[in-house]
């Protein structure tokens, strides 16, 4: 079976810009999520939507929209990432009373996130 995709993001510089245009374009519920400042939590609505998020810039303040992979183990899964080519950026993560994340690049420099399942 193959892994899920678990979560989305969006992230850049101006995070109330993001906020209000991901939340009035398509409607979707976006909440605070108080363990990561400015970062917030949303959910679409849709049914059988995943959960996605909406918030800073990790890096040099260059936005990306990313994906997350649901993984058994994220260290086998960074190793597996590594010897194909891919280069590990983050993690593995414990946020306080939630998941557990990383987050890669491809060999093309495309950012990914892994969520622990």
């Amino acid at each position: 079976m193959g892994n899920p995709v678990t979560f989305f993001e969006v992230v850049g510089r101006d995070v109330e810009v993001l906020q209000s245009f991901y939340r009035d374009a398509f409607d979707w519920r976006i909440r605070p999520f108080t363990p990561i400042p400015n970062y917030n939590v949303v959910r679409t609505g849709a049914e059988g939507d995943i959960t996605g998020g909406v918030g800073p810039a990790y890096d040099s303040g260059l936005g990306h929209a990313t994906f997350y992979v649901g993984v058994a183990n994220l260290e086998e899964a960074l190793s597996k990432v590594e010897s194909l080519g891919g280069r590990k950026v983050m993690g593995p993560v414990d946020v306080p009373e939630g998941p557990s994340f990383a987050l890669f690049t491809d060999p093309e420099g495309h950012l990914v996130g892994l969520f622990k399942v």
